[in-house]
């Protein structure tokens, strides 16, 4: 049998809102490599889905990644041109209309008509799907009205749609390291049991994840782990081999750095048990693992082992839960500090009985304080001279939150003195519970456009 090269697979975003000029050096990349290559796009944390729904209710054709376009608009042409596909869950809540706006971009680039497949399953918010979850909730089930409810589901209808020819796949709510998993799946044929290969490909997906948080974004911390070139940060690459096992690397002539250091520290990242990391496809086991500095910005992972997937996958729930106010205001100068506590103190008052107000003196006490006041009570009074106080409050009334963004803005002249640059924000609120469902109960696939 004749061996297969390796898999490169670039990461070109770690979340909804990451840099829109990642992508170029990356697929400049994969194509100069001259081998099977996949970019992918990770774009949806834990409440971007709701956020989407919320979208789509505004507007149907709404609904996908809002920064679709500028992601890939750069790179699209290139990526058709040279065989490089892409593996998103850039569709959110809505991955068809996700697939028909890349189909439209890519007339408008006078590039080929891409096979753009759709990943289905995840979205449990219907109402048939009400009984499944109000069985797994219990108590907990919301009596607000749902606005989403997907399961996290694995990587094999992504493998299936790319092995079914699809150039492009766009999923809603799958797990992270999923998308690329998918690919490798894909190109080296495992079986969906050979657990040594799929939590090492895993893991793979899991370093690619969050973007530029492996080549240094997230590990720079200035004199004591230094990162050249922050500005134009190298998004990862990871070359996975038939036994899956990963080098990561990132582009050449981009910032950032890849080392052991920076491997390890996203490695551990969001692992609550480095022998069970618990995905759709599998069970990962890290502490037997090896990380190991091959080159200049490259580093090796090997020896990570896996065990049977659960039998059960993971949904997020989140429904509507009122609304959310907050107001800023600046104090300045002699007694800036005293001037903004007692502010703080005087919409305490105003509100007393409205809901419970946090306060939070940023450049004092905010990132420690909690909602309940007592951290910011213990701190003696300082003679902060540049104080921005913050005060925020949730009510599943709008007029009720609202009174909130009333009380800032009067505090211009209603004191205490030289306050100013109010800024307030109402918005709505989302609450989230999880819960596990019976793996059984949830059916997965892809089709593909046209």
């Amino acid at each position: 049998m004749a061996t297969l090269p390796p898999l490169l697979i670039g990461c070109a975003a770690g979340f909804s809102g990451d840099r829109t000029d990642a992508a170029a050096p990356v697929v400049q990349a994969l194509v100069d490599s001259g081998q099977p290559a996949v970019l992918i796009f990770e774009t949806l944390a834990e409440r971007t889905l709701a956020l989407a729904q919320l979208a789509r209710r505004a507007n149907p054709e709404a609904g996908y990644e809002p920064l679709l376009e500028e992601l890939l608009r750069p790179v699209l042409a290139q990526c058709l041109r040279h065989g490089v596909r892409i593996v998103s869950n850039f569709g959110a809540a809505n991955p068809q209309g996700a697939a028909l706006r890349i189909q439209q971009l890519a007339a408008e680039l006078g590039a080929r008509r891409p096979r753009v497949a759709v990943v289905h399953g995840d979205d449990l918010s219907g109402p048939e799907h009400r009984a499944l979850l109000t069985q797994a909730l219990g108590q907990d089930m919301p009596v607000q009205p749902i606005v989403s409810a997907n399961a996290y589901i694995g990587a094999q209808p992504i493998a299936e749609a790319l092995r079914a020819g699809a150039d492009i796949v766009v999923c809603g709510r799958v797990a992270d390291p999923s998308l690329v998993l998918g690919p490798a799946l894909a190109h080296y044929g495992w079986q969906l049991d050979d657990w040594d290969r799929l939590a090492r490909a895993t893991m793979a997906g899991h370093l690619l994840e969050c973007g530029a948080q492996v080549t240094g974004g997230y590990f720079a911390d200035p004199g004591y782990k230094d990162v050249p070139g922050m500005a134009r940060l190298g998004y990862p690459i990871a070359e996975i081999d038939a036994d899956g096992h990963c080098t990561i690397t990132k582009p050449a002539g981009t910032g950032g750095r890849v080392d052991e250091r920076t491997v390890k520290e996203q490695l551990l990242y969001e692992l609550h048990d480095p022998a069970a990391y618990l995905t759709p496809d599998v069970v990962a086991d890290i502490t037997a693992a090896r990380v190991t500095q091959v080159g200049t910005d490259r580093v090796r992972l090997e020896d990570v082992r896996g065990h049977a997937r659960p039998p059960s996958l993971k949904v997020n729930v989140c429904f509507e839960s009122g609304w959310f106010a907050e107001g800023e205001i600046s104090y300045a100068g002699a007694r800036a500090e005293a001037r903004a506590r007692l502010a703080g103190e005087v919409l305490r008052e105003r509100l007393a009985g409205v809901a419970p107000l946090r306060i939070d003196l940023i450049g004092v006490a905010s990132v420690f304080a909690d909602d309940a006041g007592r951290w910011l009570d213990a701190q003696a009074p300082g003679e902060a001279r540049d104080v921005r106080l913050r005060v925020a409050l949730q009510h599943r009334d709008h007029a009720s939150a609202q009174r909130l963004v009333r009380e800032v803005t009067a505090l211009y002249c209603c004191g205490p003195a030289g306050g100013g640059g109010v800024r307030t924000a109402m918005r709505p609120r989302l609450g989230t519970v999880s819960c596990l469902v019976p793996r059984a109960a949830v059916t997965t696939g892809f089709t593909l456009l046209d």
